[in-house]
């Protein structure tokens, strides 16, 4: 039996010319391409030992065409940024170089997460005393923010969980008006479970908290510490929390605040918006995903916390082989971290505040535009003010099964992908801009789209009738 190809330093010249050419056929045609794949083939056996030409081929014939264009310009779907050229470039030299950024020894890696982390504090107006840390996206943040808090809240209960565990530790308050769903994950994962997390009022026809509400809740004084989850760019509607009325509220109360700040952050850059983040200066904790606004490519997320010393007594990482220095292992899960900076570094120094800022203004103005377009198509209503990057809208008396058969119409005419959400206890669509390339023709695409979708589900029931 012969012995399968080995690798060899010869290979990376032709192989990575190779793997360039595939990679800019995809980009050159990301905005003809179907935004999403409506029913992709399940994915083939995987060979072994074939060769690189033949692995390479197997790749373009079975799994290339199945791969949506999540990084052009009408995937409408989630919140997913696409890929823009420097982070791109940056990213496929972060794998080149495969520097193990665990720590400050023998590499310049470390240095640069730091000064890159410490750029984009300044640009989203934190305070000087934030320490950052790159992770993998808003899951790892949220879940290392409410690690970083748990060891407060139950320091304040006299015990340090990081040590002994949370064996018969008393329940603490964790509370918000609509966070996230990776934090509940992350307070699962940590024992304090998504059950703790106590629903605070939200502003009438809002996805942003009462602050009144959440007043009279802090007010209550049952012994627990309090962790108050505030949205800077709430996920279904772009709402925002009012940060610095929570920061107050939390300064009174000696309670954390945690602002989630997945992509709504990146409204620092516009300054029709600048003010919603008012107060996040006062903060404890910090997220932010790259990998949306800024548009670089997965996965790359940034965690900032005013208490990085009780961040290092739940990461530690205690081994003599490791050392017991400032390194990044001791303050994130990972002991083993890729080189993630680099994509942002090379982004910021590409294009400047004012690049990323054109892309974020842009995308509000599309979004805004879109829900315009909306506003005036009859069989459609809007669920919801615009107000930054995020549309939601709902067929007129439809129910789950029609919107449902609108999106599979959607995905299959394939101009443009958008995703589904319930508002308001309503079934609805959800279209999120936040792509480097997106311009006005696309929101014109997308709303061609929409009436062509609307009229097939309108024609389907006709002849249902």
């Amino acid at each position: 039996m012969p012995h399968p190809p080995l690798p060899h330093a010869d290979d990376y010249a032709p192989l990575l010319e190779r793997a360039r050419a595939i990679a800019l056929a995809y980009l050159t045609s990301l905005r003809e391409r179907p935004a999403a794949i409506a029913a992709p083939a399940r994915a083939p056996s995987l060979p072994e030992g074939i060769g690189i030409d033949a692995a390479l081929a197997q790749f373009l014939e079975t799994i290339e065409p199945h791969l949506s264009a999540s990084p052009g310009p009408r995937y409408f779907g989630f919140v997913t940024g696409g890929a823009n050229p420097a982070g791109l470039a940056g990213d496929w030299l972060a794998s080149a170089y495969d520097q193990n950024v665990s720590n400050e020894v023998g590499s310049i890696a470390a240095d640069v997460e730091q000064q890159t982390v410490a750029a984009f504090a300044r640009m989203f107006g934190l305070a000087p005393d934030m320490r950052g840390y790159f992770v993998s996206g808003a899951t790892q943040s949220n879940t290392v923010a409410m690690a970083t808090a748990r060891q407060w809240a139950y320091q304040k209960l006299g015990r340090d969980v990081a040590e002994d565990g949370l064996a018969g530790a008393p329940p603490i308050a964790v509370l918000g008006g609509a966070p996230h769903s990776s934090l509940g994950k992350a307070l699962s994962v940590l024992g304090i479970g998504r059950g703790s997390i106590e629903k605070v009022p939200c502003l009438p026809g809002r996805t942003a908290v009462d602050p009144d509400a959440m007043a009279r809740r802090l007010a209550q004084r049952d012994g627990r510490p309090k962790i108050v989850l505030a949205s800077a760019g709430e996920v279904n509607t772009g709402d925002f929390d009012d940060i610095a009325a929570l920061a107050d509220l939390c300064r009174a109360h000696d309670a954390w605040l945690h602002v989630d700040g997945a992509f709504g952050l990146f409204a620092a850059l516009d300054p029709a918006r600048q003010h919603l983040l008012a107060g996040i200066d006062r903060a404890d904790s910090v997220t932010a995903d790259l990998h949306k606004w800024l548009n670089v490519p997965y996965d790359s997320a940034l965690i900032y916390t005013r208490h990085p010393a009780l961040q290092r007594q739940v990461f530690r990482a205690a081994s003599a082989y490791l050392g017991d220095s400032p390194d990044p292992l001791h303050h994130v899960p990972e002991n083993s971290r890729r080189f993630r900076a680099l994509p942002a570094w090379l982004t910021l120094a590409a294009y400047g505040r004012a690049g990323i800022a054109d892309w974020v203004v842009r995308n509000c103005a599309i979004a805004g535009r879109i829900g315009e377009g909306l506003k005036a198509m009859p069989g459609v209503e809007l669920l919801d003010e615009v107000r930054l990057n995020i549309v939601c809208f709902a067929l007129r008396d439809g129910d789950i099964a029609r919107r449902d058969e609108f999106l599979d119409r959607i995905t299959a005419d394939g101009r443009a992908f958008m995703s589904p959400t319930v508002l308001f206890d309503r079934p609805g669509v959800r279209i999120a801009v936040s792509n480097w390339m997106t311009d006005a023709h696309d929101a014109g695409i997308a709303l061609a789209a929409v009436r062509d979708a609307l009229a097939a589900v309108r024609d389907a029931l006709a002849a249902m009738a």
